[in-house]
């Protein structure tokens, strides 16, 4: 669900969009018309891991993803922490699995979600224990391994190539968009059907 702020989150009151002139000219944001405060809408830190167990690689699917599709280990930062500090924390809060090292594989942008997502190489060790946000988990040897053509699929991507693999990019979420788009026009189908017949 995608969430907008609405609110002057000082004084409540509605905010509107307003043009002031800001270092690079002239720029429209959302702003309180009563005490001036400004709803910036930077991107969010995001942290990824890209979790190696015994040699391979971990992806698990969240409890609210379609079937069979799987990513990397996520989460946001908290207050006072570094990003090392954070994806270790990460790693152990969602795979019970504690990081033996790290290394920073890439930062870049992932617009849809207005998200920077940092992205790490965890060595882990451990035995897996997922959280409740977690329904499942596979490990894969990396050359098994496809990445996604968007967000953390890219740093997965580059990991793989800088390990000697060429993965296939496959469009995941597309493709289950699509299935669960077609699953609904059958069942629409059969409902149509199923009143015709009661018409009759």
């Amino acid at each position: 669900m995608h969430y907008e702020t609405r609110y002057c989150t000082h004084c409540a009151t509605p905010l509107q969009w307003v043009i002031q002139a800001e270092d690079g000219g002239d720029v429209s944001r959302l702003r309180c018309p009563e005490c001036g405060w400004t709803h910036w809408n930077n991107p969010t830190p995001v942290l990824a891991a890209i979790v190696e167990l015994d040699g391979k690689v971990l992806l698990a699917r969240n409890a609210a993803w379609p079937e069979k599709v799987f990513g990397l280990i996520t989460g946001f930062m908290e207050a006072g922490e570094s990003p090392e500090e954070g994806v270790a924390r990460e790693v152990a809060e969602e795979t019970g699995l504690q990081a033996e090292s790290l290394e920073l594989i890439s930062v870049h942008e992932f617009l849809r979600m207005n998200q920077v997502i940092i992205a790490f190489h965890v060595r882990a060790s451990g035995q897996v224990r997922l959280s409740p946000e977690l329904l499942e988990y596979r490990l894969l040897e990396p050359e098994k391994v496809q990445a996604w053509p968007s967000g953390t699929g890219m740093a997965l991507a580059k990991w793989l190539r800088s390990r000697g693999h060429d993965p296939v990019i496959r469009d995941f979420w597309k493709r289950a968009e699509q299935a669960q788009e077609a699953e609904a026009s059958r069942a629409d189908q059969d409902t149509a059907a199923g009143l015709s017949r009661d018409a009759a």
